[in-house]
């Protein structure tokens, strides 16, 4: 097996196109990042990847939006994590991808390399193909307009805080690039729910893969909660997605939390697997 470096997610799609599109929910995550990096060349100054090939097939990826952590692609072949870990010499903060995979490259990295792993976020992988909708919950959706932009961003801050432990705030301007690709792009977005003519509630799309699109962030502030806004909206903005020509959404949550857990499933979202976010720090 052999491993190459390339730039660019145009680079990175001819070659690893294949090896996403053979499990497009478990890669849901890399594939969104470059497909929305294709539609939004602003939203991520560099885009890096490496492939592993085993004779003409590739049988390993990984990408990285520098400085943010790698996303690694589910390997086809034993062997092609080594293969990665080896190759890639950047001063990497840490590593995400699903169960098993993360944890094999993880230790392989780090031994390499004489660093620690620590556990950073468990998540769940979730997909749906057709939703059940809540009833009796007060208000409706709505998709946000330019106008909509500082609670945008305020919502969007506020979840990075408490879901993603601020790592969306420790590159401000990215957050910010975020937020603007959404609300410039026909294939990402955000949902707000409104009650009493007023937000409620707020949850994002985007990421598209061939067949589906990711569901994200999803969020409501503490005072709101408990009401149902989350769960009425997700479903809506979910449904929206599916008559838009979408075979299924999918959406990562926070093992953590079995409150967010719970309501995803009862409109119909089924597990697929698990994700990890894995730091890498000074031994």
């Amino acid at each position: 097996m052999q491993a190459e470096r390339l730039e660019g997610a145009d680079a990175i799609l001819v070659h690893a196109h294949g090896l996403l599109r053979d499990d497009e929910t478990r890669n849901n995550l890399p594939y969104g990042i470059l497909s929305a990096a294709r539609a939004h060349p602003g939203l991520y100054p560099e885009v890096v990847g490496w492939i592993v090939r085993d004779a003409r097939a590739v049988v390993g990826a990984a990408l990285r939006t520098p400085p943010f952590q790698l996303v690694l692609v589910r390997p086809s072949a034993d062997g092609a994590l080594a293969v990665l870990a080896a190759e890639i010499d950047d001063e990497l903060p840490g590593v995400v991808g699903a169960v098993p995979e993360v944890d094999v490259f993880a230790r392989e990295w780090a031994a390499r390399r004489g660093v620690a792993v620590e556990p950073s976020l468990e998540q769940g992988v979730y997909a749906l193909r057709r939703v059940r909708a809540p009833s009796g919950v007060p208000g409706g959706m709505r998709l946000a307009g330019t106008g909509d932009r500082p609670l945008l961003l305020d919502w969007v801050r506020a979840f990075s805080d408490e879901v993603l432990h601020g790592s969306l705030l420790a590159a401000p301007e990215r957050l910010v690039r975020s937020v603007d690709a959404r609300l410039t792009g026909g294939d990402a977005g955000f949902g707000l729910w409104e009650a009493d003519g007023l937000p409620v509630s707020l949850a994002g799309f985007g990421g598209p893969t061939p067949n589906g699109i990711r569901i994200g962030p999803v969020y409501t502030p503490p005072e709101l909660r408990g009401r149902g806004y989350a769960s009425a909206l997700t479903a809506a903005v979910t449904q929206l997605q599916l008559d838009r020509g979408r075979r299924f959404c999918f959406l990562f949550t926070d093992l953590a939390n079995p409150t967010s857990n719970a309501i995803y499933t009862r409109i119909g979202y089924e597990r697929v697997c698990e994700s990890r976010e894995l730091a890498f720090v000074a031994g």
